[in-house]
């Protein structure tokens, strides 16, 4: 069964979804600043700085899983959400369509980890 606006491998979730993915990467993004300036304003040692890759992968998943309209853990697990209600799921039935959606949540996540690990490495080169 395809549910009206779920698109295999392209789009798994709805508007509240993905105001929840968007809010997600302003987390991410906030603690990944507070991570680097409060490293540097403790004077640590800027290879502490590379843990801003967590917040960093974190935040980037999040926006980027808004932008694609798609959640790379709903992609993972076979489901996807069109409810105005977070996590209220449906089981996606057709396997090629279970597995376009995790050739996308694959590429969501390595892209999260390449831009986690650009940040982290922009913020331990920091000249500060």
């Amino acid at each position: 069964m395809q549910a009206r606006g779920y698109e295999p491998g392209r789009c798994n979730i709805g508007p509240a979804e993905i105001r929840a993915r968007r809010l997600s990467g302003h987390v991410g993004l906030a603690a990944t600043i507070g991570v680097v300036a409060a490293l540097i304003l403790f004077g640590a040692d800027p290879a502490w700085r590379l843990l801003a890759f967590i917040p960093a992968a974190g935040g980037a998943g999040g926006y980027l899983q808004a932008a694609m309209r798609f959640c790379a853990n709903f992609g993972w697990r076979g489901v996807f959400n069109f409810t105005d209600r977070i996590h209220d799921t449906t089981e996606v039935t057709d396997a090629a369509a279970a597995a376009a959606d995790r050739r996308k949540a694959l590429l969501i996540m390595v892209l999260s980890a390449l831009t986690g690990l650009v940040v982290a490495v922009g913020a331990y080169l920091l000249p500060i």
